[in-house]
């Protein structure tokens, strides 16, 4: 009987080590991407992140004996997360020019590009010179935005930055720019999927370079060697050129689906319904937890500025001043990027989200607490007084009750006001009702549909969320 226990453990052991050992060899990364960027990353109908690059880096850590956490996100946002040491690499056809290597060291070059400037399909505009004056479309933090911004003083042209490609795409095709600037095969695959554009030089691409996968100056050089051991591999076996003909060769259909699903309105929410039920899913779940956490943070603020010592309500208005004064999307990146570079300290983009949502909800529900003890009449206070309650007591018995009375009205507009801006949060990589719509668009090309399907989804929530509050509102009256 000891032996077999000796045995048992034995094999336990065994088992522990060979598990450990594998662990050790398929070390875990976290890889930032830009979803929006057909042909190269985009989701497909089934709202799998696929394209060349998802291909690609599937291939090599498959061939590398390694795994990987792909986090979609706007571009600036993605290569921020590897600059300050967040995520360990960033792959969303990022050019490789002096100025990056400054910041990030780059694999082998995996694709030779070059820069279109695009006009809408009806454009009487025949040159870069007919730019003068007008305005040009570009987007953040792209080797084509720079390439066009190098162009501006020469041609005479204004600019104005996006952060998504389809939004910039759309405001030349309604004619809000005059053109815009993006990189060659990304502009083609628009295209050939619907976007009424023209490119103007696709027989002279400027700016010619290469996309590279890249890493923070420095570090992760295990990762950096086995991408380029890697794509060295399926480049020569003809992996890598399958992928790219597999994707600049496909149809509409093959990613975005038929006709029938991108065609129509119910098309689109049927193909769909998967992905914005789970975008849904994600605008609820940080509003109902925001809308707590934030009313009870700023409730306590609210006591805070009606406190019977000086210190106290100061320190309740500073805190109502600065983050009342911040713009949401400041103090997401803020708490998101900037935080975990001084601190080293990762923040997880949910949890990020939530302390973004509280800390700037909660200031102005503080506000409009404070503001509605202060307008009960103050005899009420004077009365408890008298009668010999102490301030804390005549606070919480006399004032507070018809105080919150007071405050519905601007509770009910605050959560409201709590779910439209969860929409930006989208901006460091949730995966809300708003991004979903975007990812959608990317694939589809269809602006109008989507948005407009996403704007319903909106309006019915709020008004569901008002019907809520009415309710309760009369119920405490």
């Amino acid at each position: 009987m000891f032996k077999k226990c000796l045995l048992g453990l034995a094999s336990l052991v065994t088992l522990l080590t060979f598990v450990s050992t594998v662990n050790a060899a398929e070390p875990n990364y976290t890889i930032t991407t830009d979803a929006t960027y057909a042909p190269f990353t985009f989701q497909d109908k089934n709202s799998n992140y696929v394209g060349i690059e998802q291909d690609t880096m599937t291939a090599i850590a498959k061939r590398e004996g390694f795994t990987y956490t792909m986090r979609p996100m706007s571009y600036n946002s993605a290569a921020q997360l590897v600059s300050n040491g967040q995520a360990d690499g960033i792959i969303a056809g990022v050019s490789i020019t002096p100025e990056r290597k400054e910041v990030y060291d780059f694999s082998t070059p995996y694709y030779k590009t070059g820069v279109a400037w695009i006009v809408k399909k009806d454009s009487k505009i025949k040159s870069l010179s007919g730019l003068k004056g007008q305005t040009v479309a570009l987007k953040t933090g792209t080797a084509a935005s720079e390439y066009g911004k190098s162009l501006q003083t020469k041609y005479g042209f204004k600019v104005k930055y996006f952060n998504d490609t389809d939004t910039m795409y759309n405001d030349v095709v309604v004619g809000n720019s005059a053109a815009t600037f993006e990189d060659m095969p990304v502009i083609q695959y628009a295209i050939k999927n619907g976007m009424a554009l023209k490119v103007m030089n696709a027989n002279k691409p400027g700016n010619a370079g290469s996309y590279g996968f890249a890493v923070e100056k420095g570090k992760n050089k295990v990762l950096l060697a086995s991408f380029n051991r890697g794509f060295a591999a399926i480049k020569k076996d003809g992996t890598y050129d399958k992928i790219v003909t597999k994707y600049l060769g496909a149809s509409q259909a093959t990613f975005s689906g038929s006709k029938k699903d991108t065609g129509s309105i119910w098309g689109i929410m049927t193909s769909n319904r998967a992905a914005l039920l789970k975008g849904l899913w994600q605008t609820l779940e940080l509003t109902v937890i925001a809308i707590i956490l934030a009313s009870i943070w700023g409730v306590l603020l609210g006591i805070m500025g009606v406190s019977e010592y000086k210190w106290v309500r100061a320190i309740s208005t500073t805190i109502i001043y600065i983050f009342r004064g911040l713009p949401l999307m400041v103090l997401a990146f803020f708490i998101y990027i900037g935080l975990p570079g001084v601190t080293g300290v990762k923040i997880p983009a949910f949890t990020a989200g939530i302390i973004t949502l509280i800390l700037n909800e909660g200031a102005y529900t503080g506000a409009f607490v404070r503001g509605g003890f202060e307008a009960v009449n103050r005899g009420q206070m004077e009365a408890a007084r008298s009668l010999g309650l102490p301030y804390g007591r005549a606070m919480r018995k006399v004032i507070m009750p018809q105080g919150l009375r007071i405050m519905v009205p601007s509770f009910i507009n605050q959560f409201i006001i709590t779910l439209k801006d969860t929409s930006i949060l989208s901006a460091i990589g949730l995966l809300e009702l708003t991004q979903t719509g975007t990812l959608i668009v990317a694939r589809n090309s269809q602006g109008f549909r989507v948005w407009a399907i996403i704007a319903v989804i909106y309006l019915i929530v709020i008004t569901l969320l008002t019907w809520l509050s009415t309710w309760v509102e009369k119920k405490l009256k």
